[in-house]
């Protein structure tokens, strides 16, 4: 019988980036699966995981705790009261950091090592918080789970984790959410960026800086900039920093359109995803590489690094890039001119994205949560 599990979702943002959709994936198909499950989460998402994970039992935080400083103060109080009042045998910590007295064994997702690999990227007070977070929760937790074997040995490697207490555990791709798109939502999509027909490369991320916006910006201004009908390059990002992308920007020349529509609903993501001519994520490091896989789902050809944990992800379905802006240039304009090549990357993503489920996401989760009680 598997243990009773609570898991800890107060850490969930209103932004629906990749962590929500990990823990919303996983929470789904944990109840599906059958798991003797809690969740613990924020009142306003209380309906949303009621319906996701309709077996579980959804449990609320106080409202203060939609306070960052507030939720990790409550996270090392409430959430062992909370575990205790459900008899939880095990704690999952989604998110980093950990309650340190709950007297469970706890499970805690590590989802990259880039606050210790590339500290110059992340601002200093957000980088000391993860790198501290990430100590502690190995240091402390009964089992760590990771989203790739690149950061398991990243891990391993920088803070001498002990590997047999390390579990890979792939992320899944939602395919009510991504998947192949109709004629109807490419063009909705397109609508409403305003290109109506024009094509396009496609982003779809943070504009921090290890996503490497402001080189895919220039590699993209020299790929196109001879071309007598140039595609628009699409920056779609619900938040991050900017001033570096801003920069970039500035430099091209007038025929070369960027769009930048900020956030978009999921409801136009297959259309915007698939309907692009290349979607191109070319940043320096990855926990997992989540947006890769979505864009594979919804039938695109994908661009990105051989770096960290993307190949793993990618495999031979993607093409590659180095991430300085003259190799995105060759990279991009390789693909531009290639349709045929175009074509296979868009077949070999789709059938390689189907090997990614939240199905299989859980079923490690659920042995991982079994490892911790036993040990």
């Amino acid at each position: 019988m598997t243990p009773r599990v609570l898991v800890d979702a107060t850490a969930v943002p209103a932004d629906r980036g990749g962590l929500v959709r990990y823990v919303d994936g996983l929470v789904g198909a944990l109840d599906r699966a059958g798991a003797d499950l809690a969740v613990v989460c924020q009142r306003a998402d209380a309906d949303r995981y009621g319906k996701i994970a309709p077996r579980a039992r959804i449990l609320t935080g106080p409202p203060a705790i939609a306070s960052r400083g507030a939720r990790l103060v409550w996270e090392q109080t409430g959430i062992p009261v909370l575990a205790r009042r459900v008899a939880a045998q095990v704690i999952h910590a989604p998110y980093y950091s950990i309650p340190l007295h709950s007297g469970l064994p706890t499970v805690a997702t590590v989802h990259d090592v880039t606050w210790f690999t590339e500290p110059e990227l992340q601002g200093d007070l957000k980088a000391s918080f993860f790198r501290a977070a990430t100590r502690t929760a190995v240091r402390d937790s009964a089992r760590v789970v990771v989203p790739s074997k690149a950061t398991r040995d990243e891990l391993v490697r920088l803070l001498a984790a002990d590997s047999t207490r390390v579990d890979v555990a792939y992320h899944g791709v939602d395919r009510h959410l991504f998947h192949e798109p109709s004629e109807q939502e490419v063009a909705r999509a397109a609508g409403r960026l305003g290109l109506h027909g024009r094509p396009y490369v496609a982003f779809l991320g943070a504009f921090e800086p290890r996503k490497n916006v402001p080189n895919l910006v220039r590699g993209f201004g020299q790929a196109v900039r001879d071309l007598p009908s140039p595609p628009a390059l699409v920056l779609a990002s619900a938040a991050g920093w900017s001033d570096e992308v801003d920069a970039a920007i500035s430099e091209l020349p007038v025929t070369v359109r960027v769009v930048r529509p900020g956030y978009l609903s999921f409801a136009d993501l297959p259309g915007f995803l698939g309907g692009a001519v290349v979607v191109a994520f070319p940043s320096r490091g990855e926990g997992f590489g989540l947006p890769v896989l979505e864009a594979m789902a919804c039938g695109a050809p994908v661009l990105t690094t051989h770096r960290t944990s993307l190949p793993e992800v990618g495999g031979e379905a993607v093409a590659y890039t180095e991430p300085d802006a003259e190799s995105i240039r060759d990279a991009l304009k390789a693909l531009l001119e290639s349709e045929e090549r175009r074509d296979a990357l868009a077949a070999a993503g789709i059938a390689r994205s189907r090997e990614f489920t939240w199905e299989a996401s859980a079923e490690a989760h659920l042995a991982s949560y079994e490892r911790a009680v036993d040990q």
